[in-house]
């Protein structure tokens, strides 16, 4: 875990989903694995060679433009449409097949949820986010969820965080960010004024009543 900036008064947490809410190392390898699997046999390619070309594709774009490249907007530039890989995640995730209740993270959200409204900021369709809610078994702590088919674009555009904080009526000098990489799910916040987390997995989440005590 990282602290890079906690307001002085801080109202509301924005969560990341995947592998921030949970750590499922098989479920976070399937969710880029399943849709380019679809891409490698729709084009009559192998799966090894469709993968192997996004990879370098993506650690391209990442050594010329500076910033890293989410799979959806490199899919974009493979022929596949934002409509079309909501569709795709939609049919191909099934997140209760990975993940299971978890009380210890219904425990903490519950005492964070005295002092912080939540809101979750994911890249996947709002869909397959209220899947894994109800699978962990939270879905009653995020009335707030902003999704890929929510702004039709993904972090980390700043466009999804700014929804959130109009979902919660906050300004952004009272939300905190959290997340598990730092060019998606920090860096966008912290531009706008937010502080932010950076998050190893869920077992750092469980630790956030004390990181964020007096801050609420």
């Amino acid at each position: 875990m990282k602290v890079y900036r906690i307001p002085p008064v801080s109202s509301a947490l924005i969560f990341d989903m995947d592998s921030t809410l949970y750590t499922n190392p098989e479920y976070a390898r399937d969710q880029i694995d399943l849709p380019i699997r679809r891409l490698a046999r729709i084009r009559g390619r192998s799966f090894e060679d469709m993968k192997g070309e996004i990879e370098t594709y993506r650690e391209t774009w990442a050594q010329t433009q500076g910033e890293k490249i989410s799979l959806t907007n490199a899919f974009k530039d493979f022929g596949i449409s934002l409509e079309e890989n909501i569709r795709w995640r939609e049919e191909l995730y099934e997140p209760s097949r990975y993940l299971k209740p978890d009380p210890v993270l219904g425990k903490t959200l519950d005492i964070l949820a005295s002092a912080f409204s939540f809101a979750l900021v994911t890249n996947n369709p709002v869909l397959i986010a209220e899947k894994t809610l109800a699978a962990l078994g939270i879905a009653d702590f995020f009335t707030t969820i902003v999704g890929l088919d929510t702004c039709k674009v993904s972090k980390p555009h700043q466009a999804p965080f700014l929804k959130a904080m109009e979902a919660l009526g906050l300004p952004a000098g009272e939300c905190i960010a959290l997340g598990d990489r730092y060019d998606f799910d920090i860096a966008p916040p912290l531009e706008l004024g937010m502080g932010g987390i950076l998050v190893d997995g869920v077992e750092d989440v469980y630790c956030l009543e004390e990181i964020l005590a007096g801050s609420g």
